[in-house]
């Protein structure tokens, strides 16, 4: 059996194609995604300090899906993290992780130039941040 040259270069060059394609989808979609938080109560436009939908049925089931869809990929799925980022799970309860949270999901982490974690602060909204929280709050460990 004989191959062209061409021929096996242009086979090799669909397998790299196709194989850095899956890697760079690997790791998902990094375009932050819609969180509809309109069957929710608004908070105003004041930053609030405590979570106000802690224990709300309806924040936690919204705020499971934006976690899914906007901090799954680096906090892994069900917040237990692979090593990419902090396990969220360790999230001090009530105020205190309330507190941290914020701070963090507002304004995101760098270290020595380096973005750890963007800023969400203005691509979600404060009903959307509060209903993660909500969330990592049903999934919370010692």
């Amino acid at each position: 059996m004989t191959f062209r040259k061409s021929s096996v270069l242009r086979a090799l060059s669909a397998l790299a194609l196709v194989l850095g394609t899956s890697s760079i989808f690997a790791h998902g979609d990094v375009t932050p995604q819609a969180v509809d938080t309109s069957s929710l109560p608004a908070v105003g436009t004041e930053w609030q300090t405590k979570n106000p939908y802690l224990g709300n049925k309806e924040a936690i089931r919204i705020g499971s899906s934006a976690f899914n869809q906007n901090c799954a990929r680096c906090h892994g799925l069900g917040a237990v993290s692979g090593g990419i980022a902090p396990d969220l799970r360790y999230l001090p309860e009530g105020q205190e992780g309330d507190e941290i949270f914020l701070n963090r999901i507002r304004h995101g982490a760098t270290r020595d130039g380096r973005v750890y974690m963007p800023p969400f602060e203005g691509i979600l909204s404060q009903e959307a941040m509060w209903t993660i929280r909500s969330w990592l709050e049903t999934v919370r460990v010692d």
